[in-house]
């Protein structure tokens, strides 16, 4: 009987850190966000999208570079360096996406980068980044 009880409160305990590890990961991306939202013309938050792996972000548009951050990552690519964007309501390897949600995907030298946030969002961001080919061509927009 004891052993059950032991299981059972080792299993309700990791339970309980993994809610909380991940409500204070929420928390520092709200951090994130309102940290650069005075220096960015455009903040949110989104999924990074990388093989099977989603990890979620604050993606913030500055006038020469994008930034993807979390607790774990602070990347970054200058605007100039990308080749092609996108919009889409699904992900480059065909795997659909939540309802609601629309998938950016950026180009830059032959490498894709994804990110899926809400179709709200997602509009916002193709007003101030708009899609284009290779080239600086516009693009039609997809899905």
């Amino acid at each position: 009987m004891l052993g059950i009880v032991t299981v059972v409160g080792i299993i309700v305990l990791a339970i309980l850190i993994w809610l909380f590890l991940r409500t204070r990961s929420q928390d520092l991306i709200a951090e994130m966000i309102e940290k650069r939202r005075a220096s960015c013309r455009l903040v949110s938050r989104a999924d990074y999208i990388e093989g099977m792996n989603e990890q979620p972000v604050a993606l913030c548009l500055s006038s020469d570079n994008l930034y993807y951050e979390n607790t774990d990552m602070q990347a970054s690519f200058e605007l100039s360096r990308i080749d092609e964007v996108e919009y889409d309501d699904e992900l480059a390897t065909s795997r659909s996406i939540a309802a609601g949600s629309r998938a950016l995907r950026l180009r830059l030298h032959g490498q894709t980068f994804e990110f899926v946030m809400p179709a709200a969002e997602a509009a916002k961001w193709e007003s101030m980044l708009p899609p284009r080919r290779s080239g600086g061509q516009p693009a039609a927009r997809v899905g």
